[in-house]
């Protein structure tokens, strides 16, 4: 399965359709938050995170770090905002058009992550299953997109090997 999507053409263009779809879809998302129509769904969630937390059978918060974690951000929760305003729409950006594809798909997977983590099930599970592949493919994902420039120039530029003499 991992050879497949990382060298047939088959898999580029499924990936394509896969990465072009989740790319709207967090473009969206980003850019509603980003233009004030939901500016403060970050705080009012991770209110609701800290205040009702995930629990399991025994009524035990599931994920004590993570909420931990939350009560420290919350004070900071308007620079939260734009932070995960911003890094929606970019993920999105990267994601339609293959730029950095690997990178989104992390940076996607690490917010719908957080999202599971502070209780929002959503659509996080299907994204997840969705990056998961775009991510296994690596360079394959967005060979269809600007990466099929960009990372034959990050590679020669920024990862240059020196030679020791």
């Amino acid at each position: 399965m991992v050879k497949f999507l990382r060298n047939s053409k088959v898999a580029s263009v499924i990936l394509t359709i896969i990465r072009v779809y989740l790319g709207i879809k967090w473009t969206i998302s980003g850019w509603e938050k980003i233009t004030g129509g939901a500016a403060d769904a970050t705080k009012g969630m991770l209110a609701a995170a800290v205040k009702a937390p995930v629990t399991g059978p025994t009524g035990k918060t599931v994920y004590p770090w993570f909420n931990d974690m939350i009560s420290g951000i919350l004070p900071h929760a308007q620079g939260m905002s734009v932070l995960i305003s911003w890094g929606e729409f970019l993920v999105g950006l990267g994601l339609i058009f293959g730029c950095l594809t690997t990178a989104a798909a992390f940076f996607a997977l690490l917010m719908n992550f957080s999202y599971l983590l502070a209780g929002a099930i959503s659509v996080n599970p299907m994204y997840i299953f969705l990056e998961y592949f775009i991510l296994i493919a690596g360079f394959n994902a967005g060979k269809i997109g600007l990466d099929y420039w960009v990372m034959p120039w990050v590679r020669k530029h920024i990862f240059r090997r020196k030679s020791v003499a």
